[in-house]
């Protein structure tokens, strides 16, 4: 995984584009002309932009979780990581995106991939936690 910090689009750098509306998954509604406000993706999912960051997904131990290779995941550094978030987190030197767990057992760094083997940290390894990933944003392939 690259790890690359990006300033946030915004102001007069960043256009705000328009929502049409919700639309149905299951059976089709009533067709409603209501348009929300301008759509700022900042102000979406960037809470706090000062501690920010977007990194680059290079992978696929994360899939299960809807964490593709080329996604750009949006994290924040300032919050503290709970069991079961999705933290990146640096162990002995490499960059990872993983679940973050910890209980009784200990603290370990699960794939959301059977292909790959969590990281069970024990004594003397070093983990460096880089910040909660709090968005995903998934392009389908092709675009």
């Amino acid at each position: 995984m690259s790890i690359s910090t990006r300033q946030n689009a915004g102001g007069a750098h960043g256009a705000k584009a328009r929502v049409s509306g919700a639309v149905a998954a299951g059976f089709p509604s009533p067709a409603e002309q209501y348009q929300e406000p301008p759509l700022d993706l900042n102000e979406l999912l960037v809470k706090r932009p000062a501690a920010t960051f977007f990194v680059r997904v290079q992978g696929d131990s994360m899939i299960g979780a809807g964490i593709h290779d080329g996604d750009l995941l949006v994290v924040d550094r300032s919050l503290r990581p709970a069991s079961g978030d999705v933290v990146i987190a640096c162990v002995n030197g490499d960059f990872t995106v993983k679940t973050y767990r910890c209980d009784k057992d200990g603290v370990r760094l699960e794939p959301a991939n059977p292909a790959f083997p969590a990281i069970r940290l024990r004594q003397g390894d070093e983990l460096d936690y880089f910040g909660k990933v709090t968005a995903c944003i998934h392009r389908f392939a092709g675009k």
